[in-house]
């Protein structure tokens, strides 16, 4: 991976093209629904790592040639996963102030702009990757990629686990229903992300169902590290309230297993990955990736 020994700056280059990306989609601020688009877009471009794009458009790097269809997709997930953000920071979830080293959506616009500039994002997301259809001669991409985005983003994946998480909030629960709440709460999204862009990019459906696989691992990693950095990190490193899982009596896999076990389990997961990864052409840059998001200290 010596191509890649400058990974931060690398990191920075994607983010900033994501970034471009991301806010050549965003809605107008006009007209009479012009608050909701203004709370839309603060939430938008509070910043934060544009993962989700990124990891979407590294792995169509790996099979398709012509960017520009990706990219109402890159757009999209960051969409749903701002509409996730602005409703777990709401009264009646986690009841968070700030987000990504700002006031939380609700606390600028108020609740009620909150919960419908979060649905709207979620909306606006799919009319955005519909785009898509414009861009390329190939539809039946445009659809499978779609299918996977709301199969995982809905009942059956992101939001299946946001629902059970809240429903037992404060109470203690088995491994395996942790298991499930990080599977779909976490992974859905960075599964759609990573599948989409391989559909996208040309990939059949054994090479689809290695990346789901990788995919998986980078997003439990990514879930248990958020967890760590909960009970070790501080609110300025993170931009957001620390300790919130421990107020909100939250079960974890670090309240679960221990600080230890965890951090052990971020691990093998992380090598897991790079395994699901290594048979792939050029997949340095996302290894590269995998191991900084399990090292990540923010």
């Amino acid at each position: 991976m010596e191509h890649y020994e400058n990974f931060k700056e690398e990191l920075q280059m994607r983010t900033a093209h994501a970034e471009e990306i991301i806010r050549r989609y965003l809605p107008e601020e006009a007209g009479f629904a012009r608050t909701m688009a203004e709370a839309m877009n603060y939430s938008m471009c509070a910043g934060g790592k544009r993962l989700r794009p990124i990891l979407l458009l590294e792995t169509f790097r790996m099979f398709g040639e012509d960017e520009r269809v990706a990219e109402p997709f890159m757009a999209g997930i960051e969409m749903i996963h701002t509409h996730s953000l602005i409703h777990d920071d709401l009264p009646a979830i986690d009841n968070d102030d700030y987000r990504r080293g700002r006031l939380t959506t609700h606390k600028v616009y108020g609740e009620a702009m909150g919960v419908l500039s979060g649905v709207s994002l979620l909306n606006y997301a799919y009319e955005t990757m519909l785009g898509a259809f414009d861009l390329t001669s190939d539809k039946d991409r445009v659809i499978r990629a779609l299918k996977i985005m709301s199969n995982k983003t809905g009942l059956y994946g992101m939001l299946g686990g946001q629902s059970v998480d809240v429903e037992n909030d404060g109470k203690e629960i088995s491994r395996g229903m942790l298991d499930y709440i990080y599977e779909h709460k976490t992974s859905a999204l960075i599964e759609a992300s990573m599948m989409a862009g391989a559909i996208l990019g040309g990939a059949n459906e054994e090479q689809t169902a290695q990346i789901e696989k990788a995919a998986s691992a980078i997003g439990l990693a990514f879930q248990i590290q958020d967890d760590i950095l909960d009970v070790t990190s501080t609110d300025q490193e993170l931009g957001k309230s620390v300790g919130s899982d421990r107020v909100n009596e939250k079960s974890t896999f670090v309240t679960v297993l221990g600080l230890e076990c965890s951090r052990a389990l971020v691990e093998e997961l992380t090598g897991q990955a790079e395994q699901a990864l290594s048979g792939f052409a050029e997949p340095d840059f996302l290894l590269c990736l995998a191991r900084a998001l399990a090292g990540r200290k923010s």
